[in-house]
């Protein structure tokens, strides 16, 4: 863990910033819903097929975190609800903010 940040995020070499995120699919609403133990807990509307939940995780951490969907990628888990995602920019407002779940 990254001084500083949540115990979901950590600063890589790279300046790449990695989340771990447990996504729950099928959700009533998209919304960041807190942490669980070392993950950002995560709820979508969007089912777990197609990779529509992949879709709806980027375009939340993205409104969120105000990046381009083009900047989160999701480096493990595709296919599972705990996920590792890359995000290729640090949020400018992460170190006022601290924590986007709150």
């Amino acid at each position: 863990m990254s001084a500083g940040l949540p115990p979901y995020a950590s600063l890589e070499a790279d300046g790449t910033m990695l989340l771990r995120v447990k996504v729950v699919p099928a959700a009533s609403r998209d919304q960041l819903a807190g942490v669980l133990g070392n993950r950002l807990k995560v709820r979508v509307k969007a089912p777990p097929e197609a990779g529509r939940a992949n879709h709806a995780l980027r375009e939340l951490l993205a409104g969120a975190l105000r990046l381009p969907p083009t900047a989160i990628e999701i480096v493990r888990g595709a296919d599972a609800p705990l996920k590792l995602v890359r995000l290729q920019r640090i949020p400018a407002q992460w170190p006022r903010a601290g924590n986007p779940a709150r």
